[in-house]
């Protein structure tokens, strides 16, 4: 519990433009420059993804499974995922501030991600599949509720060949936190359509 972050401290750091991860044993503190994000205008969804998301066995489930989310994303060689982020995000969640949107088939949990909410930002922080095209239809599904609930910003942190697919870019962190604080003043809500 010693490297665990209080939930008001946490969401102090998000609001500056600040998230941590668990690197070599220690808790380290971020604010990347360039800052990934993705606007939800210029959100795009792949050829070869479209094709995956007309699949209807894929179910969409909002914090039923927040905690498998969380250990999917940590199954992984390399991971920054600790006990202490785990308990720190699961805390959280329990707050209602953290959110894993989960995809669903034949009654398992195929993928997803999870996330942090304040006002109108989303802070993706993992994503991860057990079944080929779960973590991408996760994405496309978000960035759905995301712009039905009145958002304005989805924090990537950085980019990943992955992302840029979906329409991720870098920018400048001083235009970033200008986004930023613009956005979590805002009211907005995550829920399936």
């Amino acid at each position: 519990m010693a490297n665990r972050i209080p939930p008001e401290l946490l969401l102090d750091f998000y609001r500056k433009g600040i998230f941590p991860m668990a690197v070599d044993g220690e808790m380290r503190l971020y604010s990347p420059d360039p800052r990934g994000i993705i606007l939800l205008d210029e959100f795009r969804i792949p050829h070869g993804t479209r094709k995956t998301l007309k699949d209807p066995a894929w179910e969409l489930r909002i914090d039923t499974a927040f905690e498998d989310v969380m250990r999917g994303c940590a199954e992984r060689e390399e991971t920054w995922i600790d006990d202490g982020i785990f308990e720190s995000y699961t805390a959280l969640h329990d707050l209602g501030h953290a959110h894993s949107v989960e995809i669903w088939r034949d009654g398992s949990l195929a993928g997803g991600l999870y996330g942090v909410q304040i006002g109108a930002v989303f802070f993706g922080e993992s994503m991860f599949h057990c079944v080929p095209g779960a973590s991408k239809v996760a994405i496309c599904r978000l960035v759905e509720m995301m712009r039905a609930g009145g958002f304005l910003l989805l924090d990537t942190q950085w980019v990943t060949s992955h992302l840029e697919k979906f329409g991720a870019r870098e920018i400048p962190r001083v235009e970033y936190l200008v986004l930023l604080n613009n956005a979590v003043n805002k009211a907005a809500l995550l829920a399936p359509a």
